[in-house]
C-alpha cells in the first residue's frame, strides 16, 4: 500500500497510476480517492494521482484540529514533492476544489491547470445543512443493501442511476460492524468542521472569491449538477462571468456531486485536458 508521512508525522495513502500529464485528483470532504473510480478508465493519456486526505480512506487518522483546507493543501503539496512532481493539474471534487483554489492563491507554480467538481467561491447553505445533517454520523440503517436503497431515495436530485452504483456507492462510505454501519472517515472530522456546537458555521466562511480569481491564468474547468443544492446557478453564471474562457459544463440529472463519468462531464474534462498538453 504506497503511503508517504507528512511533514507533521502522519503516513498519508495514495495511489499513483497511468502514465503521461499527472493529475492529481483530490476528493470530496469525507471521501477517498475511490471517488475518482467512475472517470479513471475514462481520462487518456493522464497519470492518475489520488490522494486519501488526512483522517479518510486508508490515510492515518490525526489530531483532528489539522483536518483543515490549508493543511490538506499542504499534504498535497508534499505528496508531489515526494513523487518528484514540480508541477501537476488538479481535478478538485467539492473540498477537493476548495483545496485546489488555496493551492493557486498560495503555490500557483506547483499548478497546471484546475478542474473544479460541483464546488464554487460560494456554497449554498441548503448544501451546508445537507453536511451538517450526516457529517461524523453513523447511518441508522444497519447494512449496505438497507444503505443503497435509502440513498436512492433521498438523492432526489439524482435522475436514472441504477441501484448498483447506489450500492457501490455506499460501499465507499460505510462497512459493516455487527452492531450496524460505521462511517469509513475519522467521525472527529465532524467537530473540525463543524466547531463544537452543531449549529456552528461549516469551514469555510471566509469570502472566497480572492480564491476563485487566484486561478487566473491556469486553464480551468468547472462542472455543475444541473440539480446541485451546494454550487448554486448564481455562483455558476458568476464564475463564467469572471473566467468567460473557462470550460464550464452542467451535468443534467445530477446533484452534488456528479460521478464525473456522464458524457457533460467526460467532454468537459477532456477538453481541458487538451489544454494542458
Amino acid at each position: 500500500m504506497p503511503t508517504f508521512t507528512t511533514s507533521d508525522g502522519l503516513a498519508l495513502h495514495y495511489t499513483d497510476e497511468g502514465s503521461g500529464l499527472p493529475l492529481l485528483c483530490l476528493a470530496g470532504l469525507t471521501r477517498d480517492g475511490s471517488d475518482f473510480d467512475y472517470v479513471a478508465p475514462l481520462l487518456e493519456g493522464v497519470r492518475l494521482i489520488r490522494l486519501d486526505y488526512r483522517g479518510r480512506g486508508q490515510s492515518a487518522w490525526g489530531d483532528h484540529a489539522t483536518y483543515t483546507i490549508p493543511v490538506e493543501g499542504r499534504d498535497a503539496v508534499e505528496l508531489l514533492d515526494h513523487l518528484g512532481l514540480k508541477q501537476a493539474a488538479v481535478l478538485g471534487t467539492s473540498r477537493g476544489g476548495l483545496i485546489a483554489m488555496v493551492l493557486a492563491a498560495t503555490v500557483k507554480d506547483r499548478l497546471l491547470g484546475v478542474a473544479l467538481n460541483d464546488i464554487g467561491p460560494e456554497i449554498a447553505d441548503a448544501g451546508l445543512d445537507v453536511i451538517k445533517g450526516y457529517l461524523g454520523r453513523n447511518p441508522a440503517v444497519k447494512t449496505l443493501d438497507e444503505a443503497a436503497v435509502r440513498r436512492a431515495e433521498v438523492m432526489t436530485a439524482f435522475e436514472d442511476v441504477p441501484m448498483a452504483r447506489w450500492r457501490d456507492e455506499v460501499g465507499k462510505f460505510y462497512r459493516e460492524t455487527e452492531e450496524g454501519l460505521v462511517i469509513t472517515y475519522d467521525p472527529k472530522l465532524r467537530e473540525a468542521v463543524l466547531g463544537d456546537g452543531d449549529d456552528a458555521g461549516a469551514q469555510p466562511v471566509a469570502d472566497m472569491w480572492p480564491l476563485f480569481d487566484a486561478l487566473r491564468g491556469l486553464p480551468l474547468c468547472a462542472i455543475r449538477g444541473a440539480n446541485s443544492d451546494l454550487l448554486s446557478p448564481e455562483t455558476f453564471a458568476q464564475m463564467k462571468v469572471r473566467r468567460p474562457d473557462m470550460i464550464a459544463a452542467e451535468v443534467p440529472g445530477r446533484g452534488h456531486v456528479p460521478f464525473l463519468d456522464e458524457p457533460a462531464s467526460v467532454g468537459a474534462l477532456t477538453r481541458w485536458l487538451k489544454m494542458l498538453r
